[in-house]
């Protein structure tokens, strides 16, 4: 591991406070059964379901006029683990009570900054896990920032505080732990992007290398030289690629306007979901779904059944 990820990784604890409090990073494999069913695949989504705007609501697109839709796709997935992006706090208690057969995680203060409406109201990334499926260990979020425990810290130019939450959880059918990493990077700088990217990187380096984990976002960059070669060569595994091979990908991104095939032509993938340690893919697919005609969201939702190897 190259010296800015020791460097960061020692930098991100002291900051941090973590020296004395960070969870057991033990070996998942001391949690295995005696008999496991490896091929037992995870359903992982990542959703950026576009926060509520009242310029959108002028337009008909706004969250009252989706939510139906956005939560009916989403039930329809019958996902383990979810990893929401831009969500406010109206939405997140829709998320809640529409979907009670996940714990919702990641929506605590402090909050964003000083704005309490718009898009700088305190949007974040929170985090669903199927109760049946998993119970929680333990969790946490920190600023994608170079002060992470400062709550709406901004650091690299970006143009807004970003915030990562995690959850790690006991898989009640495998007896394996597992980690999922949510995020959201900035949408305008690429310095801001990869001084962000590179914190989330030393974090998770401190597991060992057999910990599973999984990483979800919507990183703001596709497959080009700069970001996207930085999560690979940390170890990550994309779970697009492992399942559809090299072929470029459709966009995830749709403005709302699905039909636009111009458009749809532009479009680049910028929602991901990763895997690091002992998991692979063997399906990921972009889902195209609306309900009654109408778009969940301005990104499409992404979808991957991770399996433990």
């Amino acid at each position: 591991m190259s010296d800015f990820y020791n460097s960061s990784r020692r930098k991100f604890l002291k900051q941090a406070g973590l020296l004395a409090s960070l969870p057991i990073l033990g070996s998942a494999k001391g949690f295995s059964a005696e008999k496991t069913d490896k091929n037992l695949s995870v359903r992982v989504l990542t959703c950026n379901i576009r926060v509520d705007l009242p310029e959108d609501s002028a337009k008909g697109l706004g969250w009252q006029h989706r939510r139906e839709a956005c939560l009916q796709v989403i039930k329809n997935q019958k996902a383990d683990l979810i990893g929401f992006q831009e969500v406010l706090k109206n939405q997140f208690l829709d998320l809640k009570r529409e979907l009670s057969d996940y714990f919702a995680f990641g929506f605590d203060g402090p909050e964003m900054d000083r704005f309490k409406e718009g898009y700088h109201g305190i949007a974040k990334n929170p985090i669903l896990f199927s109760k049946k499926r998993f119970e929680l260990i333990t969790a946490g979020g920190y600023w994608l920032s170079e002060t992470p425990l400062i709550a709406g810290s901004i650091s690299w130019g970006s143009a807004r505080a970003r915030n990562c939450s995690w959850v790690r959880l006991l898989d009640k059918k495998t007896k394996r732990e597992i980690r999922l990493i949510n995020l959201h990077l900035d949408h305008v700088s690429n310095e801001a992007k990869l001084g962000q990217i590179k914190l989330v990187l030393a974090e998770s380096a401190q597991y060992e290398a057999d910990f599973p984990q999984i990483m979800t976002g919507d990183f703001n960059n596709g497959y080009a030289a700069g970001l996207y070669p930085e999560i690979i060569d940390a170890g990550w595994k994309d779970t697009y690629v492992l399942s559809n091979g090299d072929a470029k990908p459709e966009g995830t991104t749709n403005a709302f306007r699905p039909d636009d095939s111009e458009r749809n032509a532009r479009a680049k993938k910028i929602d991901f979901i990763f895997v690091k340690g002992p998991l692979t893919a063997n399906k990921s697919h972009i889902i195209k779904d609306l309900w009654k005609g109408v778009v969940p969201s301005d990104h499409w939702f992404l979808s991957a059944d991770v399996l433990y190897t």
